[in-house]
Order: structure tokens, then sequence, then C-alpha cells
């Protein structure tokens, strides 16, 4: 299990640990071609950041070198906001008084259309987390409806045992994301203050229980902001490399969000600018050559166009956070956080097609084996 390597790793690191590389150890990992966890500590270190641009050079050629010029094009679609957790960061927090919804799974099929008819084909299905109202028949039942319209269908739901991660596998679910939130466990527990979610173990443990269920892709992150970004970026990295190391036929993946406005007055108390997210980008490409890279509408427009060639794989566009965002006769229901960059589908598109990159609609797994094919 990753949490023995976890408990091991923060046992080594010290208060000071990224305080200790010099100049010398970044250059070092620049210049290797198989990294070792303790080189993506020196490529998170403050001494790295004079070596920003060199780490994305090299990362825009790995990332070439892996996945070419494509970008897979994803959609979230929320169908419940109903929540147990008391998650002082979320505008799903059974104590925020906001518009609960759950759609009818004729509801689900409708946002679903709506999607599909941008163009898009891979979704992320995404619930509050109560077993009552979006339990793991209720998921299946809209995956059933959803699969005739898609290649791709993940999830983004609360953790679930392996045989539920079976059942929704056999309703057509290939891929999972779990944001861990944050590594460090005091601050979890301090910000996790009611509901399931407060089990630590249960959260960071439900990637492998999918990888054993047979879902063929996983995505990890940690909220950027509720712990030390440092520290946070290096777990998820290292948690990201078990897995690959672990299940080798698991196409596994990192993102990294920041907190944006939500129902509530939480802020956050490591806020990470501009340049450091760029610094976390680009430490996980140069440790992971393989890794796939997600960024999302959290992050502004000119960011993200900027971003695009510096390892990003996955971008999600035309997104909506709320129950019921897509289709116009849908009652809608609040939003988990505000977007950022609210572009049309076609608008963030022609922005990708721009840079030289090739947007893909369809499931990548499928993509790449026909393009293996025509090779």
């Amino acid at each position: 299990m990753f949490y023995d390597q976890l408990t091991l790793w923060k046992k080594e690191l010290r208060n000071d640990s990224f305080e200790t590389f010099t100049a010398a150890d970044v250059t070092r990992a620049i210049n290797k071609e198989h990294l070792a966890p303790v080189d993506l500590l020196a490529l998170l270190s403050p001494a790295a950041l004079p070596y920003l641009e060199e780490m994305a050079q090299k990362a825009h050629q790995i990332t070439l070198q892996n996945f070419g010029r494509t970008i897979q094009i994803f959609a979230p679609l929320y169908v419940a906001n109903i929540c147990t957790n008391k998650c002082v960061y979320c505008s799903f927090n059974i104590e925020n008084e906001i518009v609960r919804r759950k759609l009818t799974l004729e509801e689900a099929e409708r946002e679903g259309k709506a999607i599909a008819a941008k163009g898009i084909r891979h979704i992320l299905v995404l619930t509050g987390e109560s077993r009552k109202e979006s339990g793991p028949d209720y998921i299946a039942a809209c995956v059933e409806r959803l699969r005739p319209v898609f290649s791709s269908i993940g999830l983004e739901v609360y953790p679930l045992k392996e045989e539920e991660y079976k059942q929704l596998y056999q309703a057509g679910v290939d891929t999972m994301t779990m944001f861990q939130e944050v590594y460090d466990e005091g601050i979890y527990a301090s910000v996790h203050l009611g509901g399931p979610k407060r089990i630590y173990r249960n959260r960071l443990d439900a990637p492998e229980r999918a990888c054993n269920a047979g879902l063929s892709g996983v995505t990890l992150g940690a909220l950027l902001g509720l712990g030390h970004w440092r520290e946070e970026a290096f777990f998820t990295a290292l948690h990201a490399d078990f897995l690959m190391k672990t299940y080798p036929g698991v196409e596994v993946g990192v993102s990294a969000p920041r907190m944006r406005p939500h129902v509530g007055s939480y802020q956050p108390q490591w806020p990470i600018n501009d340049t450091e997210l760029v610094q976390i980008m680009l430490a996980y490409r140069l440790f992971l050559p393989r890794l796939t890279i997600t960024l999302s509408t959290r992050e502004s427009a000119p960011l993200r166009d900027a971003l695009l060639p510096l390892g990003i794989t996955k971008m999600s566009a035309g997104s909506r956070t709320s129950v019921g965002g897509y289709d116009e006769s849908t009652e809608t229901g609040s939003s988990q956080f505000e977007i950022s960059d609210e572009r049309t589908v076609e608008e963030v598109t022609k922005m990708i097609r721009s840079q030289g990159y090739q947007p893909i609609f369809s499931d990548w797994l499928d993509f790449r084996e026909g393009c293996r094919n025509l090779g």
C-alpha cells in the first residue's frame, strides 16, 4: 500500500528539507534521464526557480516524445451535490445553505447529450458524498444512460469499495479521479470536520482499489492551498509513481488544482502563485515522463494558454460545476466552485490548434492505439 511508503518519506522530510538543495543539485536533476525522489525534491526546491526555463524546455521535449502534439478534451458532469461531509473549503459542505439537486436519470441523459452536442466524447461524472442519495447503484444507472453517447466515462466521486468499482466498471466507467486534497494527516483532519471523508486512509487507498477493479486510468492530486505546496506536490508525485510501478497497465495522471472561490469563509492557508504552479507542473513532467497532466478551467484562459506547451496532456473545456449546468431545460443546483476559464469548447479548441496541437475528443487510449496501428 502507498500509505507505507508515504509514512517512511514523511519521517525523512524535515522542515528545511527543500532549503538544503543547491543549483548543482537542480542542474544534475535536469540533466538526468531517470530521476529519483531526491531529484524531485531538488526540482521543487527554491534553488530551482532560476532554472524554470531549462526545466520548461526539457518538459516540452519529453511531452512531445511521449504524447505528441495531442490534448485530450473532457468535461465534468455533476449529477448530484447532496453531501454529508463538512469540508471547510467546499460549497457542498452539508452546513452550507445552497440549492441541492440530484438529477433524474432522464435529466442526466439530457445533460450528457448537451455536452456531446459540443463535440466532447469524454466526461467525468461527479457527485457529492451521500450514499443514500447518490449510491453506487444510482451512479451505475446514470453511467448506463450516458454510455451510448460517450467513448469514455470517468468518475470523480467518494471512495468506493473494490466491488463497487467493479460494478461501475461493468456499467461503463473506465477511469477515476481521486483528489486526496491534502497528504498531511494533521491538516487533513483540520479541514474535514465531519462526515465519512474524515477517514484519511479510506480516501488514500481508493485509487489502488480502482486499479484492482480493472479501471484503465487513475488521476490524483492535492488541492493546492490546504498544505505546504512543495510537500503536497512531492507526495502527489510519489503516489503517482507508486501506482505506475505497481499497476503498469493503468494510465496514471495528476492534476494540480488551486482553490477557487466557494460558498464559505475558508481561505487558503498556503496560497500558491502562478510561478509556483509552473514549477510543480514542470517537476511532475521531468520526474514522470509518461504521466498524464490535467489542467482544468479553475485556471484563467491566459494561464492555460501559456501552460499548454509545458507538459499538459488533458484539458477540460466548456465546464460547469453546477448540477444541471448544460441543458437549458434542467433545473440547476448550486455550483461547487467558480471556474475561471469560461471559454466555450469551440474557443478552447481553436486556441489549442493555434499552438500547433491537436485536440482529441474521443477516448485517448483508443486514439493512441489507432496511431500505433497507422504507424
